[in-house]
């Protein structure tokens, strides 16, 4: 189909660009609802990488992510936000203005290393894959300038989502692999809940920057 390309791209981009709207907000609430955005998308994405790749087993991927992503782990999320009574404002190491050039820097590196490297692979799978890479910085951005370990979880899985979306744009994957994955978020996910306990337990606050006064050391 000629306009396939082109709704594979906008659905790509729509998870970047809501990517860019994590690393923006600076409230929990709000970063969780752009976070079920982004995993929706990517489920969309995936369910038309199915069709245009007929690969029908793509669409048990997509209903893994609907479930998982969309549903399963943001009520986890919310659960903990409102049993450990978590400040809902996100603390930053730096301020949003600095942490959106930052964004656009990665982007703008991102593209120019899998467009100009990788030009032997097809279009569409190299565009995708320019996305991914894109989207999996700006999770390593947010994880590195955000304090809340919430915010820090949430980037986390914006990560796992970027590779999704690399697997899927290269005509798909094994089955089992994102079987794996999602099953690797699920305990990443319990194990990170125990760990956001143990904190507030500890420490009455999620701010992991805590941790290094415990340790002896200043910022």
């Amino acid at each position: 189909m000629s306009f396939a390309p082109d709704v594979s791209h906008f659905l790509s981009g729509m998870i970047l660009l809501l990517s860019f709207a994590m690393l923006y907000q600076d409230r929990l609430p709000p970063l969780l609802n752009i976070f079920i955005a982004q995993s929706l998308v990517l489920a969309l994405s995936i369910t038309w990488q199915a069709y245009n790749q007929n690969e029908p087993q793509l669409l048990i991927t997509a209903a893994i992510e609907f479930g998982v992503k969309a549903v399963l782990i943001p009520f986890v999320l919310y659960t903990l936000i409102r049993r450990l009574k978590i400040h809902r404002t996100v603390e930053t190491v730096v301020g949003i203005g600095p942490s959106m050039i930052a964004g656009m820097a990665l982007v703008g590196l991102s593209m120019a290393l899998i467009l100009r490297e990788h030009a032997a692979i097809g279009g569409t799978a190299r565009e995708d894959l320019a996305f991914a890479l894109s989207v999996l910085l700006l999770g390593l951005l947010m994880m590195v300038t955000r304090r809340n370990a919430v915010s820090q979880v949430i980037g986390f899985m914006a990560i796992e989502n970027s590779l999704v979306l690399a697997a899927t744009g290269a005509k798909g994957m094994p089955f089992v692999v994102e079987t794996c994955v999602a099953f690797s978020a699920l305990v990443a996910l319990i194990v990170i809940g125990v760990f956001l306990f143990r904190i507030r337990e500890r420490f009455d606050s999620v701010d992991v920057s805590i941790l290094d006064h415990f340790r002896g050391e200043q910022p």
